[in-house]
């Protein structure tokens, strides 16, 4: 295959690569802006507020991630289309309010869910692709799935999800590992992509529906 050829196959595979990374970044963004509105309206919080909280649930953990790992100014502010798709988020529930009051606790679980997963993914596939090392890949990929989520749960005056005892940054890194590893074999990135997300939702979801948590520490020992 003669050169020209060959880079001409790499460009439209990195464009797919770049198409990917942006798409779960949008659905992320738009799962977890609804979560948080969601959560708002659930903590008593004006239009105002639900429409704040929606942004920084949505865009908080990647704008941490994008910090540290030296993509500055972060894209979800670089970019306004993350901030129009947190706000579309925060409008959807916003407008539909007296739907929401009557969405069951396993939909907010599955959102949650599913926002962690395209996150997670998200947030390894950046790393990555801003050079750092597979281990600092999984963990930025554990910071972009729970960041949003702990300032969220900050603002609503809540102990930390990520700090409690059920199983939710972990879902977060064992997806990402999954799919660092997949890649590090070899295999198509957008499959272990899938892969990767859907190991940290199943995680994230059998782990609420069994009641899985961490174990508690206290001065007297393990719990």
């Amino acid at each position: 295959m003669e050169p020209s050829a060959v880079a001409g196959t790499q460009a439209l595979l990195d464009g797919r690569e770049a198409r990917l990374l942006l798409g779960l970044d949008f659905a992320g963004t738009y799962v977890f802006a609804v979560e948080g509105a969601i959560a708002a309206i659930a903590g008593g919080l004006d239009p105002l507020g639900i429409m704040v909280l929606s942004f920084a649930t949505a865009l908080g953990g990647g704008i941490l991630r994008d910090l540290l790992i030296g993509a500055t100014p972060p894209n979800s502010i670089r970019d306004e289309r993350y901030a129009m798709v947190a706000f579309a988020g925060g409008a959807t529930v916003l407008f539909l309010h007296r739907f929401v009051t009557y969405v069951p606790p396993l939909l907010l679980v599955t959102l949650d869910a599913a926002g962690l997963s395209l996150f997670a993914i998200a947030g390894a596939r950046k790393a990555l692709d801003f050079g750092l090392r597979p281990l600092m890949a999984v963990l930025m990929a554990a910071i972009t799935g729970s960041g949003g989520g702990t300032l969220r749960d900050l603002f609503l005056n809540h102990v930390p999800t990520v700090l409690r005892a059920d199983i939710y940054a972990v879902a977060a890194l064992a997806g990402a590992l999954v799919m660092v590893a997949g890649q590090r074999l070899g295999l198509p990135s957008r499959t272990m992509a899938l892969v990767g997300g859907a190991a940290c939702f199943a995680l994230r979801m059998v782990s609420v529906w069994r009641g899985w948590s961490l174990p508690h520490f206290s001065l007297t020992g393990m719990e």
